[in-house]
């Protein structure tokens, strides 16, 4: 935080229905879309909020927007650097083009190459770095420091996680109620600001967190209730590859959250080529958590299901990758 940038407090119900005023007409409201054939199936009606036609094929595109948004003029000057696997790199430099801010990314050599293209399309600098050698925060902090840049981290920030939460809220908006909401769980963003405006506007409704086996950190910081890292986990899912949850997110996924689950890595492709075959959507792999949940039943639906698509951007050699794995 710059000295430009005032203290602001923790997301509440309240800050997420601020953003979603400021993002009206900005973002886009994405579509909330079903399956008879999963309802048949599970014998319960499930709805997927598809943030994989949000701008930039995600739904990093709200917080990030919020949080630039709300910089000051001589912040906005400046410019601003963050660090990324690849949707919140997106957002960022997206963001960056629509409010004239120059902005930087710090990716992993490893990030997906659609992602990373995209993001230089959209004009960012990308930094790039070895996980496997160097840490992103360090790196972007050190810019920071150098060059004077605000940092908008990918998670771990008010107006980020008040801007992730407006996709509950528009669920909520399009169906009213559901019995349990499952989202997926990265640095805890979305889950947290999920979590906020799913308990005010339907305070029955479970809230359940969903992370591959192999990047289980939140699972583990949840029920152990302390903070646990996971570094670099080699799960398909990229966008889940954050090391563990933030300073923010970690205390508002104990208060709002009722429960985590995990998913095996098999279940994840088996998710991504049923949104593909059955659906005809295009779901990266960190965006196809909950439904994988259901399919491989570490989450067993009931009533009214809702679940949250976080994003739909996937490369073609991953793509191509999982549907060749076996039919759908």
């Amino acid at each position: 935080m710059t000295t430009d940038q005032a203290q602001r407090p923790e997301p509440t119900f309240e800050s997420i229905q601020t953003a979603a005023g400021q993002l009206k007409g900005i973002a886009h409201v994405t579509p909330v879309l079903t399956s008879r054939t999963l309802n048949r199936k599970f014998g319960a009606q499930i709805y997927f909020k598809c943030e994989n036609f949000q701008r930039i094929g995600a739904l990093k595109f709200r917080g990030a927007f919020m949080a630039a948004s709300n910089l000051s003029e001589a912040e906005r000057k400046r410019g601003i650097v963050t660090y990324s696997s690849g949707n919140h790199a997106q957002a960022v430099a997206l963001v960056g083009r629509i409010l004239d801010i120059q902005t930087v990314v710090v990716m992993p050599v490893d990030a997906p190459a659609i992602k990373r293209a995209a993001t230089e399309a959209y004009g960012a600098r990308v930094v790039e770095y070895d996980p496997e050698v160097s840490s992103r925060d360090r790196i972007a902090r050190e810019l920071q420091v150098e060059h004077g840049y605000t940092l908008i981290p990918p998670y771990d920030h008010e107006d980020v996680i008040a801007g992730q939460g407006t996709t509950a809220l528009e669920l909520f908006e399009k169906i009213r109620t559901a019995d349990q909401l499952l989202v997926p769980c990265g640095g805890g963003g979305l889950l947290s600001g999920s979590a906020i405006a799913a308990k005010a506007m339907v305070p029955t409704c479970r809230v359940i967190g969903i992370e591959p086996e192999c990047a289980d950190d939140a699972h583990r910081s949840y029920y152990f209730g302390t903070l646990h890292t996971v570094h670099n986990p080699p799960t398909i899912a990229d966008g889940t590859r954050t090391p563990s949850l933030g300073k923010l997110t970690f205390p508002l996924v104990l208060e709002h959250v009722d429960a985590m689950a995990t998913v095996p890595e098999d279940a994840i492709m088996d998710a991504v080529r049923f949104f593909f075959y059955r659906m005809k959507i295009v779901v990266e792999p960190s965006g196809a958590l909950g439904l994988a949940a259901l399919l491989c039943g570490s989450v067993r639906p009931s009533g009214r299901t809702a679940i949250i698509v976080s994003g739909g951007n996937i490369d073609a050699h991953t793509m191509v990758t999982i549907l060749q794995r076996s039919d759908p």
